[in-house]
């Protein structure tokens, strides 16, 4: 009987750690290979988005700008909408009520070559607002100017792509209103589901700007840490459960084109971090989305705190890194 209970526990522990590793490779593996090793020399087109990025975070992360601080919030608004006007974009806001102050999220289109009334729609967006004592320069600055700059780099996509393009960015991600009705995105994506826009794929830019090469700069959320690499220099596109096929074809597509360190994977929304942005806003209405990040908490040292200023983040990598996300979006819009 010793024996047979035995012989039972072994083939239950065997059991457990085959369902665990085909858990874990179901969540991380991804096609391509990553790139590895030192990266090529800027072009001259990285170089000049790589200002201009740097341009719009210190702008945009000048000071703490949200609810709290809404005379700056505005600020920021206007200077999106001024800077995406100038690209030849008319705004689109979406207004709306938040601690009984109006609060907008903003947008531009890029409409789709072919006319059709229900053309299948890719959104690519981040917040613009940052939390309650930082000014925000990687959390959210980052994400916001490239979103600005992407909408710059698709204008010729305008008429041409075969699906809309929505460029939006996103109030009131932070806390307090992180997850309730105030959240921005939370909003743009309830009215897109109501007016039944085909969207095909959400990216969330979130916190891009941040990279570290020395050992154990990354750390993670257990148990993935023995999958995944100890230095913070790659960008992780990531996504909840129901968007495996969306981070997979997105991963391929980046590695394909742009020589750049890049992890992946998807997991339950409970595990942390996996649902800490707008992502989680377009997934709660059964849409596909992909944070695209530097993992922030998991490696920035200054995250959520008055030291995320400017002058941390490289500019030269997150431009690659938004060069990358452009092909990928030409890519995924034929």
């Amino acid at each position: 009987m010793a024996r047979r209970m035995s012989l039972l526990a072994v083939l239950l522990i065997v059991g457990i750690a085959a369902a665990g590793y085909g858990a874990m490779h179901y969540m991380t593996s991804m096609p391509g290979k990553p790139h590895i090793g030192a990266l090529p020399p800027l072009t001259p087109e990285e170089a000049t988005l790589a200002q201009s990025l740097k341009r719009h975070i210190a702008t945009i992360a000048a000071r703490e700008h949200n609810l709290a601080h809404y005379d700056e919030l505005e600020k920021v608004a206007r200077y999106i909408e001024a800077t995406l006007a100038s690209f030849g974009y008319t705004i689109g806001r979406q207004e709306f009520l938040a601690a009984g102050k109006m609060v907008r999220n903003i947008e531009v289109t890029v409409e789709p070559g072919t006319q059709n009334s229900d053309p299948r729609v890719i959104v690519v967006g981040a917040h613009y607002d940052s939390v309650s004592g930082s000014p925000g320069a990687n959390d959210n600055a980052s994400g916001a100017a490239a979103v600005i700059e992407l909408a710059r780099l698709a204008r010729d996509l305008d008429a041409v792509g075969a699906k809309r393009i929505r460029f939006a960015l996103f109030v009131n991600e932070e806390p307090p209103y992180f997850r309730t009705e105030a959240m921005g995105s939370l909003q743009y994506a309830r009215a897109l589901a109501r007016r039944n826009e085909r969207v095909i794929a959400m990216y969330s830019l979130e916190t891009i700007g941040f990279y570290s090469s020395a050992p154990g700069s990354q750390i993670y959320p257990a148990p993935f840490g023995l999958m995944f690499p100890d230095r913070g220099d790659f960008v992780a596109f990531v996504g909840m459960l129901g968007s495996r096929a969306l981070v997979r074809k997105t991963i391929r597509s980046f590695r394909s084109h742009t020589a750049f360190p890049s992890i992946g994977g998807v997991a339950p929304g409970f595990v942390p971090g996996i649902g800490w942005s707008d992502h989680w806003a377009f997934a709660e209405h059964g849409f596909e989305a992909v944070m695209i990040t530097d993992t922030a908490p998991f490696r920035y040292p200054h995250y959520h705190r008055p030291s995320d200023t400017p002058d941390k983040i490289d500019a030269e990598k997150v431009a690659r890194v938004v060069k990358g996300i452009e092909r990928v979006i030409r890519d995924l819009s034929k």
